[in-house]
C-alpha cells in the first residue's frame, strides 16, 4: 500500500561548483500539511523546483504514487497533480484575471461568460471578491497571490506547494487561505507549505522537515517540538532575543511632519509625526491605505493636498527622485518590481540611490570604494551570494530583500519607511534586520515601519498607528499592545475614529 504521494530519495543539485541540495529526503502524505523550513539559501525553493519538474536533480530519484518518475518540465508535474506556487507569481500582467486563472486552456474559442464566471466561482470559494474581467496588473500583491491559488485549484490537484503564501497577506486574509489549506487536506490533497513564520507554521502543519545548507536536519511531528527547538535546527544557535531593546535609544525632535494628506482614493486627511531616533509603526488590514501613505510620502503618488516637512521644512516632493535628494527612503513591499533592477549586480542595486559616495568629481566609478562599501554592506547583513558582482536574480527571496535594505542603508537621510521589510526573510536574518532598523534609529533617523506582522509591530516600535479605509483611526503604545486592540482601531467606524484623533 502506497503511504505518500510523493518520495523525494537522496536528492543531490549542483549549479557549477555550488552544492545546492545534498542527499535530501523529503516526502508528501496524503491528506497533511508538511511544513518545510530553514533560513534563506538552505535549499528549500531548489528541491520543490525537483518536485515540480523545473529542475533535475544530479542524483536521487523522484517516486511519485510508489512509481519512480522522471519529471522533465513542469507539465510533466502537473499532468501528475503535482502545483507549485511560488513566492515570485507567475502571472500575465496584461491578461485579466479570468484569463491567468484559465490560461492553459487559451486560445481555445471559450466563451468569456464562461470564463469569468468560472474565475468567480475559484475566487468566491477563497473567500475573496475580486473582478474576474480586471488586468491582473492592476491588482494589489495580495490579490494577485489570490489569483495564483485560484489558478492551482483550477486543476485536478494532488499535491500543492506552498512557498511563502502568507508574506503577501493581512492577519484575516491569511486565516482564510488557512482554511482553504484545511479543506484541501481534509479531502486528501497533500501539502507542502513554506515559510518564514513559524507561529503560523505550528498552527497548521501536521509535520516539519527543516534544511539547513542544503542538506536535510531533520523531521518532525509539530506536537513533539516547540519554537525554540526549530529555530536551533534551522540557525545551528538559539536566538535569544528577536528584538533589540527599545530602551537603548535617545528620541529627539520632530524630524517628519505629516499634515492632512490627501491622495488618491486610499489615504484621506493622514496626519502624523515621527522624530528623530524614533520608530513608529503603520498597521491595519491589507487595503487599509499604509502601502499608499508610504508612496505618497516618498513621492511615487501625486498629492491631492496636504503637507509633509522635513525638519520643520515643507517640501514639494514630484518625484521619487525628490524625496531621496530631500533625504527620504523607501523598502517597497514588492521588492522585484519596485525595490531592485532584478538583472543587475548586486553592487549597482546597493549603490544606486546614492551614487554620488562612488563616483569622482568627473561622475565616473570609482570601482574600489564601491566595493568596499557594498562589501562591508553585505558582511553587515549576512548577505548569502557567490560575489557582489552577482545579479540580484540569482539570489533567493530573502537576499533579494536585503539588496533592498542594503540600497537605502548606503543612501543615508534622515527618513527611512520601510514596508514590510522582512517579507519573505528567515527567522535568523529577521533578528538581524531588526537588529539593523533599530541602529538606524539609534543614529538618529526617523524610521517607520509598515508590516502585516503584528508582533513585528509591537516589538520593533515605540509607538503604532492604525489605519482603516485610509484614515489613521488611533495610536498604540507598548502598554496597550495586542493584536485585537490594532483589529479594533483599523476596524471601527468613523464616528468612534474622530474620538481617537487627539491620541495621534
Amino acid at each position: 500500500m502506497v503511504t505518500e504521494l510523493a518520495n523525494l530519495k537522496s536528492i543531490s543539485k549542483s549549479f557549477g561548483g555550488i552544492h545546492a541540495l545534498r542527499s535530501v529526503n523529503f516526502d508528501v502524505r496524503p491528506g497533511e500539511v508538511h511544513a518545510l523550513l530553514g533560513e534563506n539559501g538552505a535549499g528549500k525553493s531548489t528541491l520543490m523546483r525537483v518536485l515540480g519538474g523545473e529542475i533535475i536533480p544530479s542524483q536521487g530519484e523522484v517516486v511519485i504514487n510508489g512509481k519512480r518518475t522522471e519529471l522533465r518540465d513542469p507539465r510533466d508535474a502537473r499532468a501528475l497533480g503535482i502545483v507549485v506556487i511560488h513566492q515570485e507569481l507567475a502571472l500575465a500582467p496584461d491578461l485579466s484575471v479570468a484569463e491567468n486563472i484559465f490560461l492553459g486552456e487559451l486560445p481555445t474559442l471559450i466563451s468569456r461568460f464562461s470564463l469569468r464566471r468560472r474565475a468567480k466561482q475559484l475566487i468566491d470559494r477563497l473567500g475573496f471578491h475580486i473582478d474576474p474581467g480586471r488586468l491582473v496588473g492592476t491588482l494589489s500583491v495580495a490579490h494577485q497571490q489570490v489569483v495564483e491559488i485560484a489558478k492551482a485549484l483550477s486543476q485536478d490537484i494532488k499535491i500543492i506547494v506552498f512557498d511563502e503564501p502568507t508574506a503577501v497577506l493581512g492577519a484575516q486574509d491569511a486565516m482564510k487561505l488557512h482554511q482553504i489549506i484545511r479543506g484541501l487536506r481534509d479531502h486528501g490533497v497533500g501539502i507542502v507549505y513554506i515559510s518564514h513564520r513559524l507561529d503560523e507554521v505550528f498552527d497548521i502543519a501536521d509535520r516539519m522537515t527543516i534544511m539547513k545548507d542544503g542538506e536535510t536536519v531533520g523531521t518532525v511531528a509539530t506536537t513533539d517540538v516547540k519554537i525554540d527547538d526549530i529555530i536551533r535546527m534551522m540557525v545551528g544557535r538559539p536566538i535569544a532575543n528577536m528584538f533589540p531593546e527599545r530602551s537603548q535609544r535617545t528620541i529627539g525632535a520632530e524630524l517628519l511632519n505629516v499634515k492632512k494628506l490627501n491622495a488618491g482614493r486610499m489615504v484621506r486627511d493622514v496626519s502624523f509625526s515621527v522624530r528623530a531616533g524614533e520608530i513608529v509603526g503603520l498597521g491595519g488590514l491589507i487595503g487599509s491605505g499604509r502601502t499608499e501613505v508610504a508612496r505618497a510620502i516618498f513621492g511615487a503618488d501625486p498629492l491631492d493636498s496636504g503637507t509633509i516637512s522635513l525638519k520643520g521644512k515643507a517640501l514639494k516632493l514630484k518625484s521619487p527622485r525628490d524625496a531621496v535628494k530631500a533625504g527620504i527612503g523607501l523598502v517597497p513591499e514588492d521588492r522585484k518590481e519596485h525595490g531592485v533592477v532584478i538583472d543587475k549586480p548586486i553592487r549597482v542595486n546597493a549603490t544606486m540611490a546614492r551614487m554620488s559616495s562612488v563616483v569622482n568629481a568627473l561622475g565616473f566609478l570609482k570601482p574600489a570604494l564601491e566595493r568596499t562599501d557594498v562589501t562591508a554592506l553585505g558582511k553587515s547583513l549576512r548577505l548569502k551570494a557567490s560575489s557582489i558582482d552577482a545579479p540580484v536574480s540569482s539570489l533567493s527571496g530573502g537576499n533579494q530583500q536585503k539588496v533592498v535594505l542594503a540600497k537605502w542603508f548606503h543612501a543615508g537621510g534622515d527618513v527611512i519607511i520601510l514596508d514590510e521589510p522582512t517579507r519573505g526573510v528567515d527567522v535568523g536574518a529577521k533578528a538581524e534586520i531588526y537588529a539593523l532598523i533599530n541602529k538606524l534609529a539609534e543614529d538618529g533617523k526617523a524610521v517607520l515601519v509598515i508590516s502585516s506582522e503584528h508582533q513585528e509591530l509591537f516589538g520593533l516600535c515605540d509607538r503604532v498607528l492604525a489605519m482603516g479605509q485610509g484614515q489613521i483611526r488611533g495610536e498604540l503604545t507598548p502598554s496597550n499592545y495586542s493584536e485585537e486592540n490594532l483589529l479594533g482601531l483599523s476596524m471601527m467606524g468613523g464616528a468612534r475614529a474622530s474620538n481617537q484623533g487627539s491620541q495621534v
